[in-house]
């Protein structure tokens, strides 16, 4: 069985990142992927946005938190998970959201928004934990791996 997803998208907020009790940190994007449809017989051309809510974990969640702002760029590649959890209304809830084990700054060098961030090199973040997929990204961005985490998240 396979669970991948692949996405492309602009990030929509700055990430929110926190670190955990054991110093681990998490990173929570909400990222934009618009499809422009055309209808020959209206001759028409219509947008349909899809907000998705990625995860990023450790090393990853790092590279988020220096280098990722509002507007940037990203492919993200990893696995849809869906959690459950009761509202103070007794109420059940679910959230489905990707968890990220690869990401990849896009765009060209001068258009990233962090301030002070030299994306003048490529290279890749992650250390042990890099997958064969974590080469820099064809414009030498920044690229990044990390493993899949199944905690429950603190957002």
């Amino acid at each position: 069985m396979i669970n991948k997803v692949i996405l492309i998208g602009n990030v929509g907020a700055d990430p929110e990142v926190r670190a955990l009790e054991g110093g681990v940190k998490v990173a929570r994007l909400r990222i934009a992927t618009t499809e422009r449809i055309y209808n020959r017989q209206t001759q028409e051309t219509k947008e349909h946005t899809e907000w998705h809510n990625v995860t990023l974990w450790r090393n990853l969640a790092d590279v988020a938190d220096r280098f990722i702002r509002k507007g940037s760029q990203v492919y993200i590649e990893g696995s849809l998970r869906t959690r459950d959890w009761t509202d103070k209304d007794g109420n059940k809830r679910y959230a489905t959201e990707i968890v990220a084990n690869d990401l990849k700054m896009l765009g060209r060098r001068g258009d990233a928004p962090a301030s002070g961030a030299d994306n003048s090199y490529g290279g890749s973040y992650g250390g042990a934990a890099q997958s064969s997929q974590s080469s820099p990204s064809p414009s030498g961005d920044i690229a990044a791996s990390a493993p899949q985490e199944v905690d429950d998240l603190p957002f």
